[in-house]
């Protein structure tokens, strides 16, 4: 295993990143975000992320779902309404679509976000079960190394990702592993896995199949906040209901490409007629987004 994520910068050419990913499973981009950014989305969260609180929000039967969200964690959904400058410069980043074109088009067609979500770890949370995103969709754990891309993600540091604080731990090269089961056992062997430590606008890309987790915050006053940005192909249901949740003012006023992938316009898998459509019109005519 790797002893830690290979890093590029921002304006390597997509081919570098592309390799790295079919190689590890993951990659760093140094400084996506700009500073200027970083600052904006900290403000336009930091009131979201008070008014959330800390924890799941899952009943008690889902105990389960309670430790894999956090006691100490704060997870803060719908990030489109909550931020100008996240909705027009990070979802239209071109880098945000050039990897949704890499990981599903030609096998899957078109994709969307499954749901934009600030993660902010907190002093004395326990590190998350180490997982694969896959596992969302359990028919694809049986394909393994040898299914479609289904899912891919982004994570966006807001604050410094340090080993301390919370660092989101991955195996580099696990997406190639034969057998994609984990026992519960397993699942806490967090001694097999690297931080991927990162400044504040770097970002790590882990493709579906790579285990990872959050850390473990060992410290006594730091939070450790990023943005996370899981693609999945359009044929799968996305966990955030965007079009029952952002005004369509809002909507109007961003780019086609984004309105796409949070939604708002209709999806054309590989194989199909369409989907996300209204009486076969597109959706997007049919809201007069055009």
């Amino acid at each position: 295993m790797a002893m830690e994520l290979k890093r590029v910068g921002k304006n390597v050419d997509l081919q570098t990143i592309f390799d790295t990913l079919k190689q590890d499973g993951a990659v760093i981009v140094e400084g996506f975000a700009s500073p200027e950014q970083v600052k904006q989305m900290n403000l336009d969260f930091d009131q979201p992320a008070i008014d959330t609180g800390p924890g799941s929000k899952k009943d008690d039967e889902y105990e389960i779902l309670k430790i894999f969200h956090g006691y100490q964690t704060t997870r803060v959904n719908n990030l489109v309404t909550h931020s100008k400058t996240f909705r027009e410069q990070i979802l239209n980043n071109d880098l945000i679509h050039e990897l949704g074109e890499h990981f599903f088009r030609e096998k899957s067609g078109d994709w969307w976000l499954m749901a934009t979500q600030l993660i902010q770890i907190g002093p004395g949370n326990a590190a998350q079960p180490l997982h694969r995103d896959l596992e969302n969709f359990p028919a694809f754990i049986e394909m393994g190394k040898k299914g479609p891309c289904v899912t891919a993600n982004c994570m966006i540091a807001l604050t410094d990702f340090t080993e301390e604080n919370g660092a989101t731990r991955v195996v580099p090269g696990s997406h190639e592993w034969d057998d994609f089961e984990m026992s519960d056992e397993e699942r806490f062997r967090h001694e097999e896995t690297i931080p991927a430590l990162m400044k504040a606008g770097d970002m790590l890309i882990w493709e579906g199949k790579v285990i990872h987790s959050g850390g473990e915050n060992k410290t006594s006053n730091e939070y450790r906040r990023g943005i996370s940005l899981p693609m999945i192909p359009g044929y799968f249901t996305p966990e955030e209901t965007y079009p029952f949740s952002i005004d369509l003012e809002i909507v109007r006023n961003l780019p086609a490409r984004v309105q796409k992938i949070i939604g708002f316009r209709s999806i054309f898998p590989k194989t199909g007629n369409g989907l996300w459509q209204h009486n076969f019109e597109k959706l997007e005519d049919y809201l007069g987004l055009n």
